[in-house]
């Protein structure tokens, strides 16, 4: 038979009911209406969670934190938050309650819930807390139980399956995996601008902090594992399934309908009704299962998980044969063999450790060391090599040597690395907080389990700042959050003189003319959140701008190489080829801020400057050609004049007749020997005027222009396409090139002197080119000039040598052709003769 070891005629109490009836809120409110109390809960969170919410009624002196890793236990101490597993049974207290008492049915942990069940009794009051399930079990192993059965206290519906991005504020996504998790946590991170992780692996500290942070409204999603399924209390609307199996730590397998109930029913508080569903790719959940968590109907427990309390410290035999009994009775099975028990058996067959475990005292300490938590799961002997080092030493020496234990945990104490590094050492240093928690094992246990909590506390923040960075963008979470609460209200929104553009409080990127440029570092889901708060925000900034242009002076605006149109040299704009070259298009850039009305405004006002600016850098070729509107004869050349932008190369003197000439001439033409220009335009803003208009009619990029005051080139320029030069008055001039009105100022000028017949060659000429004297006669042979060798001194003349003479030529041929020039002589006793096509004659 099976008897409680109490003694205490109490009454045992079994509230009963599915999540979400205050079940925990009545226990608490029990226990510190007694004397004394003792309360077991599932988890070290929950424990101290709990732990927090007394103190903070009835004072730190007075209230006790009990679990593996920690303890606080003040003198005063008269109510105790613990994990079941570390409840101290040996303390009387009037009030015991042990909370999810239906965990005694899992295979892992069953046999420490049942063994509570069955034995652990307050003096006065013992509250038994869980689901309906196990109701026919307490009735048959605890006849005298009183059951008490409370409803929900809000509705739990199914919702069905959802996109991961159409989820609403205030959701749980569960996973099952630490993979899926991150997965999970990085695609709303993405789409939702960040969550909040919890895991069972997580340290109170930084679960606490995860939960704040959504608590906070910082973010409005939460990624968890099924561990939210006990007793975490938060403000969840919606859980999402991202699927429905779990690796239960032996093989994989499905979910109960219970346990479904018992995730799913964290959505949900006080009298707010909640929902579930699934997400991802994980498949609807059934029928039957929807219904039993709407109903909060499921099979009743048939078994409870038992182990052996009576132990027999004899020998390590007995003591295994012990913890393997059978059940004594029905109802109870043998669970799954825990992990102390496995470390024993894996103890016992180590040479040195059985020679050590001689005698009843030490075989509980050997049983002692067994049962340190395997925090770690690494899945070697490297958790039972521990526990016999733990064994030996207290065995040996009485206490754990000081050096070792300072290694061991500072070996641990590194901030550094990922997510998984970090929890991976939490794991190990929660090992050390177990231990260092033993006085009958640690000399100075209060200052090793600080030194431990140290550690813990410094890993708990790395990790909380790696997850919230890893998985949180605040500035995304709370845009998001705004423009949901918004609902087509406008932002707090403002653009900074520098054109940052920031949204309730957060720089989202910056305004280029009226295109809006995001943050660079917002890519994919979150450029497109960053973008949806710009819409917003810019709603009225920019018809303001587009204002502030209209209103702005002509100096305000630029063109680029590219022909773009800039306002603050920032591309609003780009030209476009019209009708004629002297009448370019104004194109608006692509904005979606911009309508229609805005774009014609904006056009209007560029066309305007661009008229103004073409008319003032070309001002003399306008003004000839008004003056020649009323003059028959002078409109022809002057119409094809403004169609070649002012000059047309190869339109030479010989092709006008005597009497236009001078007319021209009046109006600041000049018709010259190798093209008719206007020497006018030829200064340093009309040419680059005159360059760009004929770029954007070949539809090229503007060709980089010669420095201002540059006469001479060299003949090749890379980057010059062909018919640029012509048009930009450079002539070819042999190995170099001229520019036209200089070449056609001296050609006349020559000319002139050779109009009679043989001329003496002007000193200095090579400098007026801006070229090396050896080049000169190639030059000039390109301009109609030959330099022609002649005669010498006789042997009885004597003073200086005659000058060089110029011999007037019938014919010239246009400098607009490039033949290949013929040898010629040179020396200081030379002649010039003028040129034609063809020849010299």
């Amino acid at each position: 038979m099976i008897g409680f070891d109490s003694g205490f005629a109490a009454r045992v109490k079994a509230v009963l009911g599915p999540t979400n009836t205050g079940k925990t809120h009545l226990a608490i409110d029990r226990l510190l209406a007694h004397a004394s109390g003792i309360i077991g809960f599932p988890l070290r969170l929950l424990a101290r969670e709990n732990y927090d919410r007394m103190v903070a009624i009835k004072g730190v002196r007075h209230v006790a934190l009990i679990t593996g890793e920690e303890k606080i236990i003040p003198p005063e101490a008269r109510w105790f938050s613990c994990t079941v597993e570390a409840m101290p049974l040996d303390r009387h207290a009037e009030f015991v309650a042990v909370d999810e008492i239906q965990l005694c049915a899992d295979p892992d942990r069953g046999h420490v819930f049942t063994d509570r069940l069955l034995r652990a009794r307050g003096m006065v009051e013992t509250m038994l807390l869980g689901a309906e399930t196990i109701a026919p079990l307490i009735r048959r192993l605890v006849p005298s139980a009183h059951i008490e059965t409370r409803p929900r206290l809000s509705q739990l519906s199914y919702a069905g399956p959802a996109k991961l991005a159409r989820l609403p504020p205030r959701s749980a996504v569960v996973a099952f995996s630490a993979a899926e998790i991150y997965a999970l946590a990085e695609l709303i991170r993405r789409r939702k601008g960040g969550c909040a992780v919890v895991m069972g692996r997580l340290s109170p500290r930084t679960r606490n902090a995860q939960v704040a942070l959504y608590q906070a409204r910082e973010v409005d999603f939460l990624v968890a594992t099924d561990a939210i399924g006990m007793g975490l209390n938060m403000n969840v609307d919606h859980v999402a399934f991202a699927g429905l199996g779990k690796f239960d730590g032996h093989r994989p397998r499905r979910l109960t309908a219970a346990e479904v109930a018992q995730i799913a029913g964290r959505a949900g508080r006080g009298m707010k009704d909640g929902s579930f569903g699934t997400t991802t790719e994980c498949p609807p959940i059934g029928d039957d299962i929807v219904a039993a968590v709407e109903a909060h109907s499921f099979e009743a427990l048939d078994m409870l998980c038992w182990r052996n309390s009576d132990l027999d410290f004899a020998s390590l035999d007995r003591l295994v044969d012990s913890l393997n009994a059978a059940p004594p009775g029905p109802g109870l099975v043998r669970g799954n063999q825990a992990s102390d028990l496995e470390t024993l058996i894996a103890l016992s067959r180590d040479p040195e450790v059985c020679r050590l475990a001689q005698g009843r005292r030490r075989i509980r300490l050997l049983w002692d060391a067994c049962q340190i938590p395997d925090f770690r799961k690494l899945a070697d002997d490297t958790h039972a090599r521990l526990c016999a080092r733990v064994f030996g030493h207290v065995a040996s020496d009485t206490h754990l040597p000081t050096d070792w234990l300072a290694g061991q945990i500072a070996a641990l104490d590194r901030a550094d690395g990922d997510i998984d590094t970090l929890m991976q050492r939490l794991s190990g240093v929660r090992v050390w907080s177990y231990i260092a928690a033993r006085s009958d094992w640690v000399s100075d246990t209060a200052h090793w389990q600080g030194r431990a909590r140290e550690v813990e506390d410094k890993l708990s923040d790395a990790l909380h700042e790696s997850l919230t960075s890893r998985f949180v963008d605040r500035r995304s979470a709370h845009l998001v959050r705004r423009l949901e609460e918004a609902d087509g209200q406008a932002l707090l929104s403002a653009v900074t003189p520098r054109g940052e553009v920031v949204v309730e409080g957060h720089s989202v990127g910056h305004i280029e003319g009226f295109a809006f440029v995001p943050d660079p570092l917002a890519v994919g889901d979150e450029k497109k959140l960053v973008l949806r708060a710009a819409r917003r925000a810019l709603h009225a900034e920019m018809p303001r701008r587009v204002g502030v242009l209209v209103g702005a002076a002509d100096t305000a605006f630029g063109l680029t190489a590219n022909h773009l149109v800039t306002w603050d040299q920032v591309p609003v704009a780009r030209l476009a080829r019209g009708a004629v070259a002297l009448r370019p298009r104004v194109q608006v850039l692509d904005s979606e801020f911009l309508d229609g009305v805005a774009r014609r405004r904006i056009g209007d006002r560029l066309g305007g400057w661009l008229e103004r600016r073409i008319q003032g850098d070309l001002g003399p070729l306008f003004a000839a050609e008004t003056m020649a509107r009323d003059h028959p004869a002078l409109r022809g050349p002057l119409h094809r004049l403004m169609e070649s932008l002012g000059l047309i190369p190869g339109l030479d003197e010989a092709t006008l007749s005597p009497e236009i000439r001078p007319r021209l001439r009046a109006l600041g033409v000049r018709s010259g020997r190798f093209a008719l220009f206007m020497p006018a335009l030829m200064k340093p803003r009309a040419s680059a005027m005159r360059a760009r208009l004929w770029a954007l009619q070949q539809a090229i990029r503007l060709p980089e222009l010669p420095p201002a005051g540059l006469i001479c080139l060299p003949l090749h320029q890379p980057d010059w396409p062909d018919g640029f030069a012509a048009m930009a008055g450079w002539i070819e001039a042999g190995p170099v090139r001229l520019r036209l009105d200089i070449a056609e100022k001296v050609a006349g000028e020559l000319g002139y002197r050779c109009r009679r017949g043989a001329a003496a060659l002007p000193s200095g000429l090579a400098s007026r080119f801006a070229i090396k004297p050896d080049m000169l006669p190639a030059v000039l042979r390109q301009l109609g000039f030959r330099v022609l060798p002649a005669a010498g001194l006789g042997a009885d003349q004597v003073g200086p040598p005659a000058p060089p003479m110029l011999m007037p030529l019938r014919r010239r041929r246009p400098a607009i052709e490039d033949p290949a020039p013929a040898p010629v002589a040179a020396g200081p006793f030379a002649a010039l003769a003028v040129l034609r096509r063809g020849g010299v004659r």
